[in-house]
This record gives structure tokens, sequence and C-alpha cells, in this order.
């Protein structure tokens, strides 16, 4: 924060506030960068399979037809030509494709501090903060209902990790603010503590406009600088099956209207909320994503949408649903296959079913996040804190989660794969010669430190050695580390007058009431 008080227009952040932080610090961190995914995706289907699935898609949306509870966007899709009976619109396949083709296969979005700008699409993979958990665990509080302490210090860890590249959702949803004006005091946390690209739930009118009043104030932008390039977004959920809710589509229409990116992101659950079979599974998603996607088109020609996956299945004993699994890296992975075929960004996520931050949380994580890399997913929700399937969200699991996004980023480092004479190193392979060893070899010496990978929490000693030294379990280590980055915790900076005015835009809003808490 300056101490002087610029003009109100001035943008805040900056490049000053994209200075990587210094091996002093609490953990050693590579620095920010948006990373590239060049492997060839994984593509289960064979190419009829691909054909087989869209046909199933648009025989629901034209012959079972997608419930939509919002009149206004019933309107929209019966003046664009489309049937309907009552709320139920049935969309002929040539009109959802030619909505899909007006939509952008690469966008970009844009926070107050320009240097973290997001690439939406291409072979670009960005990933952010768990969303929406009810509920927050550590090890020194155990599981209680997410409070605004605890969504205050998850949002310094979005900010700190320069892994995490936006903030999501509430990372725990605060629930000792009232609903009415939770938003406000969320987003000024959110939009004071980082720098990165913000979301906005749609939850209404009231709830989407004044967040994007309060991006556009953090930014120093006027309206038309907001409404000229994305700067936010939302995400919208069906309620499946086969049905799109009255309040998300009404803040997507209302984001979609004012040139902000929609994430439109089915929550399908192979056995509960969609077929067993994951071709029908995945079927119903495409499905519910491209009628949304269609709408957005109809009335916001061009704007940037992405289609997310959310597809998974339960314990068929219990009900309960299961993430991480073999059914969920394969629908990931066959939703990409999709998203390539109607050329949109993909979301995917980063989840688990596990209870606290042990081993099933990390396999079941790691497994969705490289389920997310083998997709071609564009934008990894939920890829850091993320506990029994979303009711939960851990500072411990945040810290663990980040060491394993540090390695899949450095796995996408291009001088991995260097071919060069140099890269071949054939003369330090005939000076080392048979029996020697490559530490004090001068090709070595050269490259440490670019190719040496510093990790946080990874632990590289003997048994002997781990235990001589005070040994500690993973999350253990993950507790000390995510208290010593909030002792260490400075906000970007804001100018003084910038942030004065989004303290008067919220203190006006509450006075007014905030939001309507009923639809």
């Amino acid at each position: 924060m300056t101490d002087a008080s610029p003009p109100r227009r001035r943008r805040a952040g900056g490049r000053a506030a994209n200075t990587a932080r210094a091996s002093a610090h609490a953990i050693d961190q590579q620095p920010w960068r948006l990373p590239r995914n060049n492997d060839r995706p994984t593509e289960p289907l064979p190419p009829e399979g691909v054909e087989a699935i869209h046909r199933g898609a648009m025989r629901i949306l034209s012959e079972i037809g997608i419930e939509f509870l919002n009149n206004e966007a019933v309107s929209h899709l019966r003046e664009a030509g489309c049937k309907t009976e009552g709320q139920t619109v049935f969309f002929d396949p040539e009109f959802v494709e030619e909505m899909i083709a007006r939509a952008p296969e690469t966008f970009t979005v844009t926070p107050r501090n320009l240097d973290r700008k997001l690439v939406m699409g291409g072979d670009y993979m960005v990933f952010g903060n768990v969303s929406s958990p009810p509920n927050a665990w550590d090890l020194e509080r155990g599981k209680r209902p997410g409070d605004m302490e605890s969504y205050v210090e998850f949002i310094k860890l979005t900010q700190y990790f320069n892994c995490i590249h936006f903030a999501g959702g509430y990372p725990v949803e605060p629930i000792d603010v009232h609903a009415s004006v939770r938003h406000l005091d969320c987003l000024f946390e959110k939009l004071t503590l980082t720098d990165k690209v913000a979301h906005a739930y749609s939850l209404g009118a009231e709830r989407v406009d004044d967040v994007m009043e309060m991006v556009r104030i953090a930014g120093g932008l006027t309206d038309a600088e907001f409404e000229a390039t994305p700067r936010m977004y939302t995400n919208i959920n069906s309620v499946s099956p086969l049905k799109h809710d009255f309040p998300m589509l009404d803040g997507a229409m209302r984001l979609a209207r004012r040139g902000q990116p929609v994430v439109v992101t089915p929550f399908t659950l192979a056995g509960a909320m969609a077929p067993v079979t994951l071709s029908g599974a995945v079927s119903l998603s495409i499905a519910e994503g491209l009628a949304a996607i269609a709408l957005l088109q109809w009335i916001a020609p061009g704007c940037p949408v992405a289609i997310g996956t959310f597809t998974s299945n339960v314990d068929m004993k219990s009900g309960a649903p299961a993430f991480g699994t073999p059914e969920y890296m394969r629908a990931t992975q066959m939703t990409g296959q999709m998203a390539r075929y109607y050329k949109l960004p993909m979301r995917a996520s980063g989840v688990c079913a596990a209870n606290v931050p042990d081993g099933q949380a990390m396999w079941e994580t790691s497994n969705s996040l490289w389920a997310g890399v083998q997709a071609g997913a564009n934008m990894i929700y939920h890829a850091a804190g993320w506990l029994e399937g979303g009711l939960i969200a851990s500072p411990e699991k945040f810290v663990m989660d980040c060491e394993v996004l540090q390695q899949i980023q450095r796995y996408f480092e291009p001088e991995m794969l260097g071919t060069s004479e140099d890269d071949l190193a054939f003369d330090a392979i005939r000076e080392v010669g048979p029996g020697g060893h490559y530490f004090g070899c001068q090709h070595t010496q050269d490259r440490y430190q670019d190719a040496f990978y510093g990790p946080f929490m990874s632990d590289w000693r003997n048994f002997e050695a781990w235990r001589l030294d005070g040994a500690v379990w993973t999350a253990e280590r993950a507790h000390k580390t995510y208290k010593a980055i909030l002792d260490e915790f400075e906000p970007p900076p804001m100018d003084i007058a910038i942030r004065d005015e989004l303290a008067d835009f919220v203190a006006r809003r509450k006075s007014e009431g905030g939001a309507p808490t009923d639809f």
C-alpha cells in the first residue's frame, strides 16, 4: 500500500507485485508462470466414440430437452426458435452447433495486477484454490463450520503460492457472516489480500452486480474498460439431471452481457445424478453444458465461455460420491476430447473423498490432477485444499497439494526435454568416465540452480536422518509451513484511494441490505 493518494482511476497493483519471494521465506517456490502443457492428450475414445457422444448429447437436447428454471432464459431461447413446453427447452442440433461456433477458442482474464493475466485455452493450464466447502479442518482446531478467520487464512495462502493462479469461490464458506452481506466482506478481503483473477458466485442479480462493481473499482477501471476485456469470471453448475436453476442462469447472463467469462460445469455423478455408464454420464454432462453455452452465445455472441467436467461415480452401497477414481479419470479424459471437438476451453478439478490429509487424500487428488493434465484441461478448480468430497477445506492439505502442483508445473518445463549437443552431455560423460559421479562435474555445477527442483514438503532423507532430526509426518510439517506463511504474509500493494473506494462501496451496500437470501 502506498502513502500517497493517486487519482481514483489509477490502476492498482502493477508489475512490482510480481516479484518472486526470496529463499529466506517460509518456503522455496518456483516463480509465477503460466504453465503450458505440451503433452499429447490421452484420448480413450476413438473418433467414432467422440461422434457417438456428440450424437447422444444432441439427442438429449432435441428429444428430451433441458428444464430452464428461469423465465427470461426460456423467453430468449423461444425467440431463438427453440421449441418450449413450459420451462423445458428443446434444441435443434444445428442451432446448438451454430451457437458453439460463436464462442472463442481462447481468451484472457486480466486482474488488477496486469502481470497476473491468465490465458484460457490452447495449451495453457492454470490452477485455483479450493472453493465452497462449508467446513474447515486443521490439526489444531479440528473440523468446524467455516468462519471469516479461516476464510482469510485461505485467501492468504491463495495469494502466497505462485502455483495457484486464480482465486476461485470462497475457499471456505464463512457462515459467521450473514448471507445477505457475505459476498461484500468476502470480495473485499479477496480483492485486497490477492491480486489474482477473482470469481463471482452466480447467485442472483445483486451478488453478481456487486462483485462486478467491486472488481471494476479494485482495478481502477471505468465501466468501458471493465467491459472491454475479461476481468473476472463465474462458474455455474447444472442441477443434474437436465435442469439449470434460476439464480445461476441469471448471474451467468449478467456476466456474459458485460463480456465476463462463464464456466459451465455440470455436476454429474454416475449412478446417482447421471447414468452409471461413463459414456451416458458424459453425454448427459455435455448436453447440460452446451445448453447453457448456447443460451449465452445467443444473448451475447462471442462472450467467453468454457465447458467444465465434474463427472465421477458414487459408492453404490452408500451413495457417497467418489473422486480420483479410475472412472473419474476416464470421464475427465473423455470430456477433454469433447471440449476439443467443440473447440472450447475446458475446466477440470483436483478432488478427493478423504476426510483428512492422509495417503488416500493425496493419491486421489494426484489422480484427479493428472487426469486434468492428460485431458488437456485449461483450468483446474479445487487444485489445493479440498477434502471430504468438497465438504472440508484444510490448510495442511492446501500446502501438500501445492507441492504436487509445483511438481506438475516443473514437469511442464521445456528444458527437461532438451536434446541439444549440450543437453546430451557427451563431454561430461567422457569426463566422468566409468565409476565416477556427476556431483562435482562442471556440467552439473553450471546447471545446478536451474535444474534443481527445491521442494518445500518432500523429504528425501533416509529413515535414520529423518528420525534423528525430530521426525514429523507430512501433515504436521504442512501445518508448520502454513503457520509460517501466515506469519510472514504481506498483502499485495493497493492504492489507498482505491481501497477506500472499495470500503465505501461495501459500507453503502450493507446499509442498503445487501442481497436477498431467497430466490
